[in-house]
């Protein structure tokens, strides 16, 4: 019998938008690519948390590369509106790792979108993706593919 992990097992992240004027179209309505922007804010910070700081990545040249993204737009965000994007690692492959995202209306938690991202780390300049490292598998062992 497998227990469920605990939830700080898996590293998450919760960021906070306000929807502005050049998030929406000439109907208040949120752009669907504007949640998009929204989701890279939260992956970043998730991906700091994960040991991929900014500056590190820009001196080692290694980088989570997006390689996949599913998402459905559920309902719409409008202009004003606050919104929470919450985020998590997912799962683990031999070389790439899915992110998975909700982004909710603060005032109600209507879930508006839900996202996952297929990543995969790429060794610049080269363009060359690498395995992924291996105290990852340490941490998240009950996130990996069987």
């Amino acid at each position: 019998m497998s227990s469920s992990p605990a939830p700080n097992d898996v590293p998450t992240i919760e960021t906070r938008e306000e929807v502005m004027f050049f998030d929406t179209d000439c109907g208040g309505v949120v752009h669907n690519i504007a949640y998009l922007r929204m989701i890279e804010t939260a992956r970043t910070r998730l991906a700091a948390q994960m040991g991929m700081q900014l500056r590190d990545m820009a001196s080692t040249q290694l980088f989570p590369v997006v390689v996949r993204t599913e998402i459905d737009y559920r309902k719409p965000a409008k202009l004003g509106d606050h919104i929470l994007i919450k985020g998590r690692l997912e799962r683990l492959e031999r070389a790439r790792f899915w992110c998975a995202f909700e982004v909710v209306r603060a005032a109600d938690d209507m879930l508006l979108i839900t996202c996952r991202q297929s990543l995969a780390l790429v060794q610049m300049p080269q363009g060359r993706p690498v395995r992924l490292p291996e105290d990852w598998n340490a941490k998240y062992t009950h996130l990996t593919a069987a």
